[in-house]
């Protein structure tokens, strides 16, 4: 079964093209305060135009309606669409329809032209720093280790000095050593699900803005 072809809004033949005149805004916008828009398909030829239902709507929508909001996004606005875009992906109108006086083509242009280019490059900054925190933090904790077990000095330990030494002098040293043991252990376990917990986040992000660098 072949796919379904799209019927056009109307004949287009000898139908006027490319950007509106001042006067056809008045003509369109004229009508519809008088009559509204209930009908587009059928409003071309009521309101004296000669364009198409379609180009009517777009005209109106995008440019004349009175409530069309202009000028910069406010930092809101951008949030909102962050957001609804995550959760909704590029679904303009639905989004236009949570962002009162923007049309969907202007959130659209902002989405692709700004937001999506500053998500990625912040997502790139963040990875960067996130991975060297962690080389960081390796690394000094494996030099910690090292300056607590030589105190701080390289020394060599002979076997003669470790059959003659005493390793505890009293229940009580053991004790210590044991509870020291055990919350070097949990201060360890702490920070491993911190680590994963910022790893799932990462990879969370990353998925979502590979999927961003196919759309």
């Amino acid at each position: 079964m072949g796919m379904r072809k799209q019927v056009p809004c109307c004949d287009k033949a000898g139908l006027n093209k490319g950007a509106w005149s001042s006067e056809e805004d008045l003509k369109l916008v004229a009508y519809i305060n008088k009559h509204g828009h209930g009908n587009w398909r059928a409003l071309p030829k009521q309101a004296g135009l000669l364009r198409c239902g379609k180009s009517c709507r777009l005209r109106w929508i995008n440019y004349l309606r009175p409530d069309v909001k202009r000028g910069n996004f406010t930092k809101d606005e951008e949030e909102t669409i962050i957001k609804l875009q995550r959760e909704l992906g590029n679904k303009w109108s639905k989004i236009a329809s949570c962002l009162s006086g923007r049309t969907d083509n202007e959130i659209k242009n902002h989405w692709n032209t700004h937001l999506k280019r500053r998500l990625l490059h912040h997502f790139e900054e963040s990875n960067k720093a996130h991975r060297a925190s962690r080389s960081n933090g390796q690394d000094g904790s494996g030099e910690s280790m090292e300056h607590k077990m030589d105190g701080g000095d390289r020394k060599e330990i002979d076997s003669t000095d470790l059959e003659s030494s005493t390793v505890l002098s009293s229940p009580m040293e053991s004790s210590m050593l044991s509870s020291a043991t055990h919350n070097e252990l949990v201060d360890s376990e702490i920070n491993c699900k911190d680590e994963l917990g910022m790893l799932d986040e990462v990879e969370e992000w990353f998925t979502y803005l590979e999927e961003l660098l196919e759309i």
